[in-house]
């Protein structure tokens, strides 16, 4: 079981810290694709891949150098009322539950994007070693063509990855009309958050290397930032205002 959390603080001087804790079942049919349940707490329930479906990832060979690098994917021609999000942003900026969150309001697929990475990348990281592209390039392409097939069928998907270059970002565009909410904070409170975190592979020392990584979204991509303080349903409340403009 995974505890995702997000931090309240209300009061004013010596303020009180209120955490949100999110449980995560694992079970899932389904070892990409799911849809998420929102409670009558406003908590979302989000199922994760199966250890079946993670031990056959571990399982696929090692990819060739041709395989490396991004690969061009069928087009597809989504529904005119199809929406494809990639909430995006550095770690500890709140992405899993944002994402979950939104998947609910928009009644859309949700796929957790850490869960796309082979076991070798989730041991680089655990390890505090940083991925390179050679890393990165599959882990995109899966979560690209997971987008296409959404997309194909007709179906809304919200995703969370770090999609941190614009050369990532354009590679994950190929899936369809894709946009990118940017989830942006201070390095304190992304520093905190991971440090609250419990079970997960990503260290703090990581984030440093994320933010030197870091390419912000540019004014041609169709996305936008979303400041990551204040408390998720608000922030949900705002990138839902802006994919309505």
């Amino acid at each position: 079981m995974e505890d995702v959390c997000w931090h309240e603080t209300k009061g004013k001087g010596a303020m009180t810290t209120i955490d949100h804790t999110i449980d995560l079942p694992k079970v899932i049919p389904n070892p990409h694709a799911v849809r998420v349940d929102i409670d009558v707490a406003g908590t979302p329930q989000v199922p994760q891949r199966s250890s079946a479906a993670a031990s056959t990832a571990g399982n696929d060979p090692a990819p060739t150098a041709a395989a490396q690098e991004p690969r061009s994917t069928p087009s597809t021609t989504p529904a005119p009322d199809v929406d494809l999000v990639v909430v995006m942003g550095v770690a500890g900026s709140g992405k899993t539950t944002v994402a979950a969150l939104l998947a609910g309001r928009l009644g859309a697929e949700f796929a957790e994007g850490d869960e796309f990475h082979p076991p070798e990348n989730v041991a680089k990281m655990s390890d505090g070693m940083p991925l390179e592209d050679s890393d990165r390039w599959p882990w995109l392409g899966h979560i690209r063509d997971w987008l296409a097939e959404q997309a194909a069928a007709g179906r809304s998907a919200v995703v969370p990855c770090s999609a941190l270059k614009r050369s990532y970002r354009d590679l994950l565009r190929e899936a369809g009309p894709v946009r990118f909410a940017h989830l942006t904070g201070s390095r304190e409170l992304l520093t905190e958050r991971i440090q609250g975190r419990a079970g997960h592979f990503m260290k703090p020392a990581m984030l440093d290397s994320q933010l030197a990584t870091l390419e912000p979204l540019g004014d041609d991509e169709d996305g936008f930032t979303v400041d990551v303080f204040p408390r998720p349903p608000e922030i949900v409340d705002e990138i839902i205002a802006h994919l309505d403009r």
